[in-house]
């Protein structure tokens, strides 16, 4: 990580916790949503310093004790009565505002891809748009719950773009990891997300971003 300054390490950490801490606030800052993304928060960082996520060719790969987790969480929420109950209690303001981290995640990414640890096709000069779903997020915000000049199917609509915008460049950077399965970005493949604290953006950030996008598509159709 040497081609990485400190204040891209700090920028993404400060990111990472930032998101953390929309989610709690749209949670109604309960504690134990607190402790339980701290705690994997940590529990991702000891395999990550060490190295192990570094080792691509192992299978089934070993990115999948990252992206993993998080899904089996969103699965275990909308398939189960309880976590059903927990996504209708969310605030969907503060998730909404929560969309605003894609700021600094994509000036994190482009730093990564100007010291070479992941392809141009993962930033904002290629095929990753998912910027605009952070600039715009502000904006729904005050347009949708504060102003309320525009209303439930604007959030649908804004909701699903984005979603599919954060979906795309999940697709491209998993393409790009140099495992058995790599199929894009070979002369200069995705191994940022591999390092420390790089790992949370896949651990943490993005299943948070995603969890956010579905919670408020199931309550914008069912209030």
């Amino acid at each position: 990580m040497q081609n990485v300054p400190l204040s891209v390490n700090t920028l993404f950490t400060a990111t990472t916790l930032l998101t953390i801490w929309f989610f709690y606030r749209a949670a109604h800052k309960s504690k134990t949503v607190l402790f339980a993304l701290l705690g994997w928060m940590a529990l991702v960082s000891i395999p990550a310093i060490s190295g192990f996520f570094l080792n691509t060719q192992t299978l089934p790969p070993r990115m999948l004790l990252l992206v993993g987790p998080g899904l089996l969480t969103i699965a275990i929420l909308f398939f189960t009565r309880r976590g059903r109950q927990f996504l209708d209690g969310l605030d969907m303001s503060q998730l909404t505002l929560l969309h605003t981290v894609r700021v600094p995640v994509e000036l994190t990414l482009f730093s990564l891809f100007m010291a070479k640890m992941i392809p141009q096709v993962m930033t904002f000069e290629g095929w990753n748009f998912d910027i605009v779903s952070g600039l715009t997020a502000p904006v729904v915000y005050w347009l949708v719950f504060r102003w309320k000049i525009l209303g439930r199917k604007t959030l649908i609509v804004w909701n699903l773009l984005c979603l599919g915008l954060v979906l795309n460049i999940v697709c491209i950077a998993i393409l790009a990891v140099p495992t058995p399965f790599q199929q894009i970005a070979f002369e200069q493949p995705n191994t940022g997300v591999l390092y420390f604290p790089f790992v949370w953006l896949p651990g943490i950030v993005v299943p948070l971003v995603i969890l956010s996008h579905l919670a408020v598509l199931r309550n914008s159709k069912i209030r």
